[in-house]
């Protein structure tokens, strides 16, 4: 049977960019450095460097600065790019908006109470999550949204993250990914995880994709 999540997927194939890009994210959320350079090097003749470069820099929102500055310096080194001249100008007000735009695309029928319910552990949290979280990074134009979620599905699931990761499956359908290419996503980098956190990736996904297939 088809469902709706299928009929409106836009990422229809696992290919050999994102698979790359997908085990990036796991080793940068949680691989330490020897892993973060060979991780880096696999992916660097597979991998638009663009993807890389805006792979790296969300990453600071589900894995810290730390582990983002690291990779990025080793991404430097390893390939001799350089940084672009100037960042993006500081606009709050056209961040907020892509950033309401694009987390509703995520969360779908769930985004108003997902408002609620950060707003009720801080609204700054609220105010960071919209801004900073989906207006300034994840609406950058660099990679698609479908990539993007794939790659925080992976850093959610290798830094152990159940609840996020729940969200973000749920959020991977909801921008268009197919529900087959969350399935290779996973397979794809489930044995950079340890045993507990690759049995709990599964298992979610198990619960997310039984409820698609029941809509």
């Amino acid at each position: 049977m088809t469902t709706p999540a299928a009929r409106r997927s836009k990422l229809l194939v696992f290919d050999e960019q994102t698979r790359h890009l997908v085990r990036l994210a796991a080793i940068i959320a949680a691989g330490d450095e020897p892993s973060m350079r060979a991780g880096l090097t696999e992916a660097t003749d597979a991998v638009s460097p663009t993807w890389i470069e805006e792979l790296i820099l969300q990453s600071y929102l589900f894995c810290g600065f730390p582990r983002s500055l690291n990779a990025m310096r080793a991404w430097r080194r390893l390939t001799g790019r350089p940084a672009p001249g100037e960042a993006e100008p500081t606009d709050a007000g056209e961040w907020r908006r892509r950033g309401e735009a694009t987390c509703r695309r995520v969360y779908g029928a769930m985004y108003d109470r997902l408002r609620v319910n950060i707003r009720a552990l801080h609204p700054d949290l609220d105010e960071w999550m919209i801004v900073e979280g989906y207006g300034k990074v994840l609406s950058r134009p660099g990679l698609d949204l479908a990539r993007r979620e794939l790659c925080i599905i992976a850093a959610c699931a290798a830094s152990a993250q159940d609840r996020q990761l729940h969200s973000h499956l749920h959020g991977a359908l909801n921008v268009g990914v197919a529900p087959n290419v969350v399935t290779e996503a996973i397979d794809a980098f489930e044995d950079l995880l340890p045993e507990g956190a690759r049995k709990s990736a599964r298992m979610l996904w198990k619960r997310v994709e039984a409820n698609v297939s029941l809509t």
